[in-house]
């Protein structure tokens, strides 16, 4: 699965539920170290608070190959396992999520504490901003002068990003495209050109 939808930035959400503080942040993580990179910010920002949960999704949506979770002094399976269960079906990867409880005096008991650290990942999610993260691969397309017209017009159907324009002898453009445009890119290629262009990886 080469595109799918990840954070755009760090995003924060905050509610209080009986007297107690719950202050969900996510964020964009491409793999596990950066994952636990901004779990440890997280720590530091917040080193005055009763407990830092933390749970990460690592690739694509729902996938399970990369997950970490921790309830950080909660009771087990109270915080880290329902955050986890929320990021898994939020149709979102590469994210990881820390929830961050100032303790307000009153229990909340097993039920309730799964609802309020789920419930402020879910939170989060929805409000978050997402976009598409997309696997670039970079091509060199050289062609003669006479097809770069019916070339420039396969541009926008592939999602070609010119980068660099170099006319000699023949016309060469650097470029890149979304890793499952290449072989879509390549046969319009050979079609604008009646086969004499050239496409090459870079």
């Amino acid at each position: 699965m080469a595109r799918y939808d990840i954070p755009v930035a760090q995003y924060r959400v905050e509610q209080v539920i009986d007297r107690s503080r719950f202050i969900c942040t996510v964020a964009p993580a491409g793999s596990v170290e950066e994952a636990q990179a901004f779990v440890k910010r997280m720590n530091a920002e917040f080193a005055d608070a009763t407990h830092n949960c933390w749970a990460y999704v690592i690739g694509p949506p729902g996938s399970t190959d990369r997950v970490g979770i921790s309830d950080d002094g909660e009771p087990h399976g109270t915080a880290g396992r329902p955050m986890l269960t929320v990021l898994l079906h939020s149709g979102v990867g590469d994210v990881v999520a820390v929830v961050t409880r100032y303790y307000g005096g009153t229990k909340l008991g097993t039920g309730g504490l799964v609802k309020a650290y789920g419930g402020a990942v879910q939170l989060a999610v929805e409000g978050m901003e997402r976009a598409p993260r997309v696997d670039w691969v970079g091509l060199e397309i050289v062609v003669s002068y006479a097809s770069i017209g019916a070339l420039q017009q396969i541009w926008p159907a592939c999602e070609v990003d010119v980068l660099e324009e170099i006319y000699e002898a023949d016309a060469r453009f650097r470029v890149r495209v979304p890793e499952e445009r290449v072989g879509e890119l390549r046969a319009a290629v050979m079609d604008a050109t009646r086969g004499q262009g050239v496409v090459r990886e870079v």
